[in-house]
């Protein structure tokens, strides 16, 4: 196989994400990909050998910058985590778009849907670790960090399918009174919730 443009595959994976902006996920093609970024179709090939796998990579790279957000050591700021949440749900997000056309087409492609799961996974776990930060232990009994840490995923994976549905969806709100449950099941006494 020749030799690749001088052109890292990080810069192409930015060039990628500006053309499905712009594009939409419908007319997302390599060789737009190639056109954006000034290089040969061969270039992006290089790198990418299928569409799939390169979307695949796109969500990976926004999914790795999203969890710096939850994933400072030795701190979790509850803010920061809900406004990166916050700010990737919009009507018209990049992202998720991405991330739930690429959810459809591994109904029939195990290959998106493993790398999908493992996404997913370092998500939840990500979460699960850094709740012993919010709480102490599981405000309420019965439900353990590692459920508490799937549920908050799935509870902002959820937002934005409603989001990307309603073009009137109310973002801030609905993201307000998410801190502020995640806050009052903090406050419950002592911080072992129990039945309310």
């Amino acid at each position: 196989m020749a030799k690749p443009n001088v052109i890292s595959k990080e810069d192409l994976i930015r060039h990628a994400k500006q053309s499905l902006t712009e594009k939409g996920i419908e007319k997302f093609t390599l060789r737009g990909v190639a056109e954006a970024a000034g290089v040969t179709q061969g270039t992006v090939y290089y790198h990418f050998r299928t569409k799939e796998q390169l979307l695949l990579e796109m969500v990976q790279d926004i999914s790795v910058s999203s969890l710096r957000d939850i994933s400072e050591p030795n701190e979790f700021i509850l803010e920061q985590a809900i406004a990166s949440a916050k700010s990737r749900c919009t009507y018209d997000s990049p992202f998720h778009k991405l991330f739930f056309s690429l959810v459809a087409s591994s109904f029939t492609n195990p290959h998106i849907r493993d790398q999908l799961g493992e996404i997913i996974a370092i998500e939840n776990q990500a979460l699960t670790d850094n709740l012993p930060y919010l709480w102490a232990k599981s405000p309420i009994e019965g439900v353990s960090s590692e459920g508490w840490g799937i549920l908050l995923n799935a509870v902002v994976d959820g937002l934005a399918i409603q989001t990307l549905l309603q073009k009137d969806f109310p973002v801030d709100t609905v993201y307000q009174e998410l801190e502020h449950l995640i806050k009052g099941l903090h406050a419950l006494p002592n911080n072992q919730g129990g039945s309310r």
